[in-house]
């Protein structure tokens, strides 16, 4: 993986890969992240349900509050923090609204990602700069930051544990470092056999006589398929939580804590968005994005208060980790 100093600052989104790209992605870890995410920056917001209102805001605070101690919390917010593998700026644009942050940084390998994050930024009158980087060599100076953040950005990441060396390096000491929405071993394992064989299902039902209007062209669908094949190629780690929280502490890292979420409700999730992804755009409506809202924030209120004190931590699909920088 090339080093962030390597990356052309101006470097131009490539919204469409061609079938050779990706076969190319297939042996370039960072051609792959870059095609990818440029892919889908424009259609990213949509293609997860994400939104800049209170309900991700408060979805964002959440994570942020579920494994963040309460004295910090009492202190909020935080000056100036960095969110790596931003996308389109979900978490930490969300995280400056919920009030943890006054103002922030995004950072991203996609060009197309970075465009769309400053532009949300904007549009939201929040204090955001964007720069194209590496997460393995990060772009600022040495005590540079109070907080890091990022929301399923590390198993894109080659080498984890040096990724969280450089956000050491940059964050100020106490400063502190927050990643959520990691996929665990387990839960990867059975969100991808769901996936599969909702899209597998989906695309045969719509084949049957009658329901036509359900079909996306095929020259969509065969995109979409490139697309999803790049997905599980820039995938490139899975976690147990006691490892993550070992290659924290290696990396420099003190007072290192996992947390982890979603068990039954990634069950619905999963499904519930490759079924989306599979049919025309606007097709279900209002109706089916209540009943995906309400299913999965109903399934998580289990997972939270009946599977946590049943199932080991490893059994739910998302991790999180926090660490802060030795004073």
């Amino acid at each position: 993986m090339t080093r962030s100093s390597e990356i052309p600052a101006d470097s131009a989104p490539n919204p469409h890969a061609t079938a050779e790209q990706v076969e190319a992605a297939r042996h370039d870890s960072k051609l792959a992240q870059v095609l990818y995410h440029d892919w889908e920056a424009e259609s990213y917001d949509d293609k997860w349900s994400i939104s800049y209102d209170q309900r991700c805001i408060d979805y964002a605070r959440g994570r942020f509050d579920a494994i963040v101690p309460e004295d910090v919390i009492r202190e909020l917010p935080y000056d100036r923090a960095l969110e790596l593998g931003c996308g389109t700026g979900f978490f930490l644009l969300n995280l400056i609204q919920a009030g943890v942050a006054r103002r922030g940084s995004v950072t991203d390998l996609s060009p197309g990602m970075v465009k769309v994050a400053t532009r949300n930024g904007q549009s939201l009158g929040l204090d955001i700069d964007g720069r194209v980087a590496d997460a393995e060599g990060i772009p600022y100076d040495d005590n540079t930051f109070d907080l890091v953040v990022g929301h399923a950005v590390l198993h894109h990441i080659p080498d984890v544990e040096l990724s969280l060396r450089e956000v050491l390096r940059v964050l100020k000491p106490g400063g502190r470092f927050v990643f959520a929405g990691e996929p665990t071993t387990v839960g990867n394992g059975y969100a991808r056999a769901l996936a599969d064989l909702t899209w597998n299902v989906t695309i045969r039902a719509v084949k049957l006589p009658g329901l036509g209007s359900w079909r996306r062209p095929q020259e969509e669908i065969d995109e979409n398929s490139r697309a999803a094949a790049l997905e599980w190629i820039v995938d490139l780690h899975t976690f147990d939580p006691k490892d993550l929280e070992r290659m924290a502490t290696n990396a420099g890292a003190v007072q290192v804590k996992t947390a982890s979420e979603e068990f039954t409700a990634a069950m619905l999730g999963w499904p519930v968005r490759t079924f989306e992804s599979t049919v025309p755009p606007g097709k279900l409506g209002w109706g089916w994005a209540k009943f995906a809202f309400n299913g999965w924030k109903a399934l998580s209120w289990v997972d939270a208060n009946v599977w946590r004190h049943v199932a080991p931590k490893g059994w739910f699909y998302n991790v999180m980790v926090t660490g802060v920088k030795p004073s």
